[in-house]
């Protein structure tokens, strides 16, 4: 009787990246995130393990988006106290925290679970071009971007 192929926490090395988010989309950034911390771009990968790597993204306030999205993209967040709703524009939070667009874009885009959380501490973002992560030596990552797309 065969048994299914189950890779333990001992053998999975885990990989350290550096992603520039500068002049980046930040929709498909987020999707390439989050397949790295995953662990879907493995060959071992396993749906309710932590098979990913970790990502320190860089510039992260020079993350872009398309359209009217800068003006119109809203983003809420609640006290949890009555009338404690806040909201405010894409363009004014990344003025204010640019860290927060990218880590609410990845967060979404992780499961909703115990693993998700768990997965997301894995993402490590930052505005500027600096990091103290440099004795994990990070491999630089280049994202694909999409020849001939709106600038």
């Amino acid at each position: 009787m065969q048994k299914t192929y189950l890779p333990s926490p001992a053998t999975l090395e885990k990989k350290w990246y550096v992603v520039d988010a500068e002049n980046q989309r930040l929709g498909r950034l987020a999707t390439q995130i989050a397949m790295i911390l995953r662990g879907k771009t493995k060959p071992d990968y396993t749906p309710f393990m932590d098979t990913g790597d970790f990502v320190v993204v860089i510039n992260a306030e020079k993350v872009d988006v398309t359209g009217r999205k800068r003006e119109q993209k809203l983003y809420r967040r609640h006290s949890g106290r009555p009338g404690g709703m806040k909201t405010e524009t894409f363009d004014h939070l990344q003025n204010r925290i640019p860290e927060r667009i990218v880590e609410k874009a990845v967060k979404g885009m992780l499961p909703k679970n115990a693993l998700g959380r768990q997965l997301f501490t894995k993402l490590k973002v930052y505005a500027g071009p600096d990091h103290p992560h440099q004795s994990q030596q990070p491999e630089t990552l280049t994202i694909q971007t999409i020849p001939g797309a709106n600038s």
